[in-house]
């Protein structure tokens, strides 16, 4: 394997759970809920995908676990903000705070394990092509699920008349409301989607970035994530072109220093939040940028009437 060939699929392996954990936040916030949680539901995945994983001898019986931890937590984030109507922002907060504290209890016994790590899923015929193939076509299976899960959504938000009805809500759910959508259990669903995103993750981080259990894995990912979807402007495509440039970010350091630069290690460690400040600085000091196809109800509580 090429040097070139190595960098690019360090890039796309650390993009792929910020892929993952990004698509799942915009489907929320397009349909107008902000859930700020997306970090702890990220590291409840990571430590019940390895708690799974370790426990059955299967990787992907830990993916289906990181699943349902994600699912789970994202449930308990839309009954309080959902049906309690508790305030979303401190909501989010709140969970995050929780996943890191529970996962770090959850996890105390794994630390130091040897991992099971999810394996490389080779397509006959597209991988044998010559620099792309091993690149693109030997990656594992939560790759290809980020992949489709962004072609899914961009096709269900622009194409169906389901995805126009969860786009309606995020921008005025009180007129789909009178139209007689169903804002709460739209909302739900949008929320339990995103949260088992967050979920594969989390997995992702635990059973293939690295393959073993290490307290506060997800070191910011949920929190890069969420500014994907601003730099994205709630626009599919151009989330997984963002998430990939991140990604680079993240690993053009590391292979900066095994080329013999001089960057110090902690200066590497920081670029990728670095990145995450200048892109939003950025953004926010064009208005119009930051509203272009924001959803207007977003981060509004909906109260339907008695």
């Amino acid at each position: 394997m090429g040097f070139y060939e190595a960098v690019l699929i360090s890039v796309m392996t650390a993009a792929t759970p910020l892929v993952l954990a990004a698509i799942g936040e915009l489907v929320v916030e397009r349909s107008g809920v902000l859930n700020l949680g997306v970090e702890g539901m990220m590291i409840m995945g990571a430590v019940c995908a390895f708690a799974g994983a370790q426990m059955s001898g299967s990787a992907l019986v830990g993916v289906v676990c990181g699943m349902i931890a994600g699912g789970a937590f994202s449930l308990l984030f839309g009954f309080l903000t959902l049906t309690l109507v508790a305030n979303q922002v401190a909501t989010g907060l709140a969970l995050t705070i929780l996943g890191l504290g529970l996962s770090g209890m959850i996890g105390e016994s794994f630390i130091g394990l040897p991992g099971v790590r999810l394996p490389v899923l080779d397509i006959p015929v597209l991988s044998d092509i010559p620099v792309i193939g091993r690149i693109v076509f030997g990656q594992d299976l939560l790759f290809y699920a980020s992949i489709g899960l962004v072609i899914g959504v961009a096709w269900f938000l622009f194409r169906t008349r389901a995805g126009l009805r969860l786009r309606a809500i995020g921008d005025n759910h009180g007129s789909a409301h009178a139209l007689g959508v169903s804002v709460i259990r739209v909302r739900y669903l949008a929320v339990l989607f995103g949260g088992m995103c967050s979920g594969l993750a989390g997995a992702h981080l635990s059973l293939v970035y690295t393959p073993q259990w290490v307290e506060n894995m997800s070191a910011g990912r949920g929190w890069i994530a969420l500014a994907l979807v601003v730099f994205a402007s709630w626009r599919p495509l151009r989330l997984l072109a963002g998430a990939y440039l991140f990604g680079a970010v993240s690993i053009g350091g590391l292979h900066a220093q095994a080329l013999g630069v001089g960057i110090p290690s902690q200066f590497v460690s920081m670029l990728p939040y670095l990145a995450t400040i200048v892109v939003l600085v950025l953004i926010s000091m064009d208005r119009r940028l930051t509203l272009i196809n924001r959803p207007a109800s977003l981060g509004q509580p909906f109260v339907p009437e008695r």
